[in-house]
């Protein structure tokens, strides 16, 4: 008897251990995490009170997500445990043996908190601003003129297509009466 690729089979002695495949612990750890958040979206979507004059309601969408991510898991769970282990970065534009550059992370960190606790004085136009020229500046970007105008449009802009395009009122801040 041959397989499908006719190679001959040999038994494994009585005794002798299994090959067993290689098993990426991580991937089951972030299959588990998949399993439990999804499990959470789906739970959470039964606390849902909605009228029932709406038939898809806002349930609907938690109830796919959390499906979906479940099914997810599962699929990594039992992909990891047939072997499938992912193919390992190459890196092509970086560098892996250098370290992180923990600099930059902590900038970035550090214009995220600026711009939760300044939204709602400043408001979005403004911290949205501040928000993308921090990030650019954190980067490497050194062409603060551009920074500010381009920071500047896509937070007015985002500001008007969240407040008239889909109804999502996001802080004026000291630019309330002006937007």
């Amino acid at each position: 008897m041959s397989t499908s690729l006719d190679t001959p089979t040999t038994p494994t002695p009585p005794g002798a251990p299994r090959e067993t495949p290689d098993r990426d612990l991580a991937q089951l750890g972030l299959a588990a995490l998949l399993v439990v958040v999804g499990a959470y979206t789906f739970w959470e979507a039964t606390t849902l009170r909605v009228g029932f004059g709406d038939p898809v309601g806002p349930r609907v969408f938690p109830y796919v997500i959390g499906a979906v991510t479940v099914l997810l898991g599962v699929l990594l769970v039992i992909a990891t445990l047939r072997g499938d282990v992912p193919q390992a970065e190459g890196g092509e534009d970086i560098d892996l043996r250098h370290p992180a550059d923990w600099t930059t992370v902590l900038k970035l960190v550090g214009v995220l908190l600026f711009t939760v606790l300044t939204i709602t004085f400043l408001g979005w136009a403004v911290s949205g601003a501040l928000l993308f020229v921090g990030s650019a500046w954190s980067l490497g970007s050194r062409t603060l003129v551009r920074d500010v105008i381009v920071g500047f449009v896509l937070s007015v802009a985002s500001w008007y297509f969240f407040h008239e395009g889909l109804g999502v009122i996001l802080p004026a801040g000291i630019l309330d009466g002006v937007l």
